[in-house]
């Protein structure tokens, strides 16, 4: 199918019921593909988020080479840049416009923000994306306020990207050298790829963090240690696939969450945002802290996982019998639980890493944990799982990598921590509320 032809079908979804996607929405579902543009009813910030995500979930429209945290990052920062202009309760993130008048419309800024960030991101989608356009700024009265916010949109838009524009993400991917010692990262099977993912995102310019290394963790355990036999038995024992140590729920749940985490994470989020009502700034700030953080997360544990190189299960359970380590027997015929092994280094955990950063910003923002709310599946279509704790589905997250069979206990514990990490620097340092009124305020 032609992008052209997923773009028209994309336009046509987007005049689909208001009440079943906000229905959805507050019961934490996903829906369906085709379903992912937002209606009116629902705020623009939390629209362009599932414009964006239906982007990324079309075959072939995000870049191989270009991680899809950016796209959210760059979009979210723009969005929320352009409505803090008008608002004026934190700080920018990197864009400040002075001189605009508070009764310039947000939820415009926010539309136009969007619009031109993934019209320059994704030009395949022009189509789509005017038309969402058209759809988000038909609610909001004609006159100078939705113009104002029109222009303010736009410009920011044109700065975040500008910035943005040799940050070192175009860079094609550093070739790899497999290594053939014990503990080395190695091609996976059953698929052996030719090539792990993302040898050359360490190097791309964080968007908050002041280098890619700045929380790198120290190195995975020795292969001879107690803790690395403990992992390296666990994952072997409840990770297999078609095994019956692990219940049929433990499984279920290393399957369940074997999809790209963020999108997870970000479905959650806009489930939170519709729970509390929250105004359009509130959900600017609150979508740019979420994905700042993610798309440092994976810089940062890129960086982590191209130092340490370390083998994931399939490599070591397989090759055991080479890691001198009397704890650990070979079986050469195992193979985790999902099938096939993400094409990168095991140590840190993506999930875990991700999964941390995105409670840490919901349990800050919100200001406690409790939040019930239900998950469904980018891989499991139809299949919920629920929670009462942010902090819940974080931890099932992350030892879902377990019951999956592609990470050791310590690739999660290390990336938890680097995940909380991340997070408590972005919430610290950026976005922050501003206690003062800026001077321009005075003339408006």
């Amino acid at each position: 199918m032609s992008r052209l032809l997923i773009s028209f079908l994309l336009l046509g979804v987007c005049l689909s019921a208001e009440a079943s996607l906000v229905d959805a929405a507050s019961r934490g579902e996903r829906a369906p593909e085709t379903e992912g543009t937002s209606t009116d009813a629902l705020n623009p910030v939390l629209q362009w988020n599932r414009v964006l995500l239906v982007i990324v979930r079309t075959p072939g429209a995000q870049p191989a080479t270009i991680h899809p945290t950016r796209s959210f990052a760059i979009m979210h920062a723009a969005i929320d840049d352009a409505v803090n202009a008008i608002d004026r309760t934190h700080k920018p993130y990197l864009v400040r416009l002075t001189g605009i008048p508070h009764s310039a419309s947000q939820d415009a800024a926010a539309a136009a923000a969007a619009h031109d960030i993934l019209a320059s991101l994704y030009p395949n989608f022009q189509a789509m994306l005017d038309a969402q356009l058209q759809q988000s700024l038909a609610p909001i009265p004609e006159g100078a306020d939705k113009a104002e916010g029109v222009s303010v949109g736009r410009a920011i838009a044109a700065q975040i990207l500008v910035l943005r524009k040799n940050d070192g993400s175009d860079a094609q991917p550093v070739p790899f050298i497999f290594g053939n010692a014990p503990g080395d990262y190695q091609s996976t099977p059953p698929n052996f790829p030719k090539q792990p993912q993302f040898t050359h995102w360490s190097h791309v310019t964080p968007f908050a963090l002041e280098r890619a290394n700045q929380f790198r963790p120290g190195p995975p355990p020795a292969l001879t240690s107690d803790t690395y036999s403990d992992a390296f038995n666990e994952v072997k024992l409840l990770g297999i696939a078609n095994g019956t140590a692990s219940t049929p729920d433990e499984a279920l749940t290393g399957r369940f969450w074997n999809g790209a985490i963020q999108n997870y994470w970000n479905e959650i989020t806009q489930t939170a945002a519709v729970a509390h009502d929250l105004t359009t700034a509130q959900n600017a700030r609150l979508f740019a802290l979420l994905n700042l953080t993610f798309a440092d997360e994976v810089i940062a544990f890129y960086d982590a996982k191209y130092t340490y190189n370390f083998w994931r299960p399939v490599t070591a359970i397989r090759a055991a019998a080479t890691d001198d380590n009397p704890d650990t027997a070979a079986d050469p015929n195992w193979l985790p639980e999902v099938g096939n092994t993400t094409p990168d280094p095991s140590y840190p955990g993506a999930h875990a890493v991700i999964s941390a950063g995105g409670a840490s910003v919901l349990i800050s923002f919100f200001g406690r944990d409790r939040f019930d709310f239900a998950v469904t599946s980018e891989v499991m279509p139809g299949v919920q799982r629920s929670f009462t704790r942010f902090s819940a589905a974080e931890e099932e997250a992350t030892l879902s990598r377990i019951f999956a069979g592609v990470h050791f206990r310590t690739d999660l514990t290390t990336g938890q921590r680097l995940g909380r990490e991340v997070a408590d620097f972005v919430l610290n340092n950026f976005l922050t509320p501003v206690h003062r009124r800026y001077e321009s305020d005075d003339d408006n």
